[in-house]
């Protein structure tokens, strides 16, 4: 099989200051194979592919093509040794032609031989079955023909290797057919293709191989039709099948039957397929899914973050409207994102401001919170959240990840919700801060609050949640509580169902 091989990357490492993002990491690819690469947020995925395609500088290891030892010091030196990506974004000029997007930047401004290049467009987008023709606007095209023009660009760049990095996310069943197809297509020419994607039965219906990154580090390199679905998600998450299996089954959490504060049928936005929710007051209950499977798409509509669609919502029984989000929060309802940096914190601001933000969003710009009011607030939750602070006028970009989640969670706090929604609340902080917002959010349950929480980590969700909402490329595929709260019944289910 070793004169097969197209592309081997050996003991790979990548060093970034504090971290080491890639240890040790070998990748195979073989000729006229479709080879997918999977892990979860972090596992390196990325810097993988940006060392492979020289935006990264590898700190040790060695890259050979067909055999021969190469060094790649840029994308465009990565492109002409073969190595060509095709971008979940869609990086081409929607206002050209097919054909100029085509062949933009190797025309040498020789355009007296445009006829020439839609000649040669055409042949190639017919050699490939593609939908399209050479004259026409490429932002009229599908986004799955958009895809296609961009491999089309590559294929005619003689490309060896082709990674298609999450190709898939913005295409409907038809267009995802379309584009498996050309790939199928690709094989067969003996083209090597990476396939970066979070969609499960996606991979097993079009790879060869899958090669499974975690934290960094190679955890193997299986035979597609040899690994088990449900294998593939604990390999993953990082817990053995084995291993789940002696932690038991999960006692059913003692919840007293109480009223349903928010219900929604049909609910569904910009980024949310429609989808049913129900939670009721003092329950924690939980979204859980691999990255890309829906869970912070599905909380961010409820909150009205993406534009809403559709579907009905009822608060205590009673319908409302929620299309942004000042309407949730003044039902009630606060939302902690996933991105702190982005969607969360405003660094520059200090501890106070921050802390203070969506009060004074909900009582309008109008009634400004008074000086002494503010200072007030912040000391107390300051001391109530245990927050490690000079003091409250300390830019909140200077502290350290867990005590800028604590400012966030203190923002909501303060306005005394009765549905809060927590996503990734304990992404990238220390363990012990980790336990105190667990704690927290048992508190709160306790005393009367509704609680959403998300997190990657399954332990922690089992630890918190007394009922799981359990989704798969975007769509809710099983709802787990009581005994079959556990961790082997999680991934099962994430895995369509496989024993």
């Amino acid at each position: 099989m070793q004169e097969n091989v197209l592309l081997q990357m050996s003991h790979i490492e990548k060093r970034f200051p504090g971290v080491l993002a890639l240890n040790n990491v070998d990748f195979t690819l073989r000729k006229g194979e479709i080879h997918a690469l999977m892990g979860e947020n972090g596992a390196g995925k990325s810097t993988l592919i940006k060392v492979l395609t020289g935006v990264y500088q590898m700190d040790g290891g060695e890259i050979t093509v067909e055999g021969e030892p190469i060094v790649i010091k840029s994308p465009q030196d990565a492109q002409n040794k073969g190595i060509s990506t095709v971008y979940q974004e869609i990086t081409l000029c929607p206002n050209l032609t097919v054909a100029e997007n085509m062949f933009i930047g190797r025309e040498k401004g020789e355009w007296v031989r445009h006829k020439e290049y839609e000649k040669r467009a055409d042949e190639i987008l017919t050699q490939l079955g593609i939908p399209a023709r050479s004259t026409q606007q490429l932002g009229n095209c599908s986004l799955a023909v958009q895809q296609m023009v961009a491999i089309a660009r590559a294929v005619d760049m003689k490309c060896k290797v082709l990674i298609l990095d999450e190709p898939t996310s913005s295409l409907d069943d038809k267009e995802v057919n379309m584009l498996f197809s050309l790939m199928r297509d690709l094989k067969g020419q003996g083209v090597g293709i990476i396939f970066v994607t979070h969609f499960l039965e996606q991979v097993y219906e079009v790879s060869d191989r899958i090669t499974v990154l975690r934290n960094g580090e190679l955890v193997g390199e299986y035979l597609t039709e040899e690994l088990p679905q449900v294998e593939l998600v604990s390999k993953m998450i990082g817990k053995e099948l084995e291993e789940l299996s002696s932690l038991g089954e999960t006692e059913e959490k003692n919840i007293v039957p109480s009223e349903v504060f928010y219900e929604a049928e049909g609910l569904s936005s910009s980024e949310a397929l429609p989808f049913d929710f129900s939670i009721r007051k003092g329950e924690v209950n939980g979204f859980t899914g691999l990255l890309g499977s829906g869970r912070s798409e599905s909380v961010r509509a409820i909150f009205g973050a993406d534009k809403v669609n559709g579907g009905t919502v009822k608060i205590k029984g009673q319908p409302v409207k929620i299309n942004k989000p000042v309407d949730a929060m003044k039902h009630g309802i606060g939302y902690l994102a996933e991105d702190r940096k982005r969607d969360g914190i405003i660094a520059e601001l200090s501890v106070r401001e921050n802390i203070i933000l969506a009060l004074q969003v909900m009582n309008g710009m109008f009634k400004p919170i008074s000086r002494s009011e503010q200072e007030a607030f912040a000391d107390e939750y300051i001391k109530v959240l245990n927050i490690k602070t000079a003091g409250r006028e300390t830019p909140v970009g200077s502290l350290s990840g867990g005590n800028q989640q604590k400012v966030i969670l203190a923002r909501w706090l303060l306005t005394h919700p009765d549905y809060l929604i927590l996503d990734e609340p304990t992404r990238g902080i220390d363990v012990g801060t980790k336990l105190e917002i667990q704690k927290l959010v048992l508190k709160l349950a306790e005393e009367g609050v509704s609680v959403t929480f998300i997190s990657s980590e399954v332990e922690e969700m089992l630890r918190t949640c007394s009922r799981l909402i359990v989704m798969r490329d975007r769509h809710i595929v099983g709802e787990l509580k009581g005994k079959d709260l556990n961790q082997t019944q999680v991934m099962k289910t994430i895995a369509g169902g496989e024993a």
